[in-house]
């Protein structure tokens, strides 16, 4: 985990609004995403990754949750305005709206955003179970043992879902109408937590 005062504070504000469940998210989608970026001997930017992790969902919560936009693309203008109250250029604050949103792309060009592409690996690994096999099995146990699923399952199913009914164009709602829920149940992190 990076340990700069902005990753802090982006820890620190996601806490606010998330659930326990949701935050233990955040922070899988971080280990899942900058580990993958070791092993495959990417470059990236932990700091941006970090931020982009603690604040992909929160468009889901209801303080953030925009009635017209899907939930990724206004959690990419609440990261945005973190980071210009953290004080990063203009840029870099496109930066991480950009990390943000695309984390519900199909896919990224790790070429062209790394962070993105690590973030959208991260993600789909810890929601829908895509690729566990790029990461080793004893890496996943250790990240499950550290930051448990809890509910995480029903609270994302029930979030998509009233995203899809408020939003039926959203990436929201392909996902429930592409098996969201199906996904989640079988995915392997779901399967092999170890039991409190």
């Amino acid at each position: 985990m990076p340990g700069t005062e902005v990753a802090v504070r982006a820890a620190e504000a996601a806490a606010v609004y998330c659930s326990p469940a949701l935050m233990n998210h955040n922070h899988r989608a971080y280990l899942w995403s900058a580990a993958l970026g070791v092993l495959e001997q990417r470059t990236f930017d932990t700091e941006l990754l970090y931020v982009a992790a603690m604040l992909h969902d929160l468009g889901l919560v209801p303080e953030y949750d925009s009635a017209t936009l899907g939930f990724e693309v206004g959690g990419g203008h609440v990261g945005w305005m973190f980071a210009a109250g953290a004080g990063w250029a203009v840029r870099r604050r496109e930066r991480v709206a950009e990390v943000v949103e695309r984390h519900m792309w199909d896919s990224v060009d790790p070429a062209s955003d790394p962070e993105g592409y690590l973030l959208e690996a991260g993600t789909g690994l810890d929601i829908s179970g895509r690729a566990p096999d790029r990461w080793p099995a004893d890496l996943r146990a250790q990240v499950l043992a550290a930051h448990p699923r809890l509910d995480l399952r029903a609270q994302f199913v029930a979030c998509f879902e009233d995203q899809a009914r408020r939003k039926p164009t959203s990436r929201a709602a392909d996902a429930v109408r592409s098996g969201i829920a199906e996904r989640m149940a079988a995915n392997v992190l779901e399967l092999t937590e170890p039991e409190d």
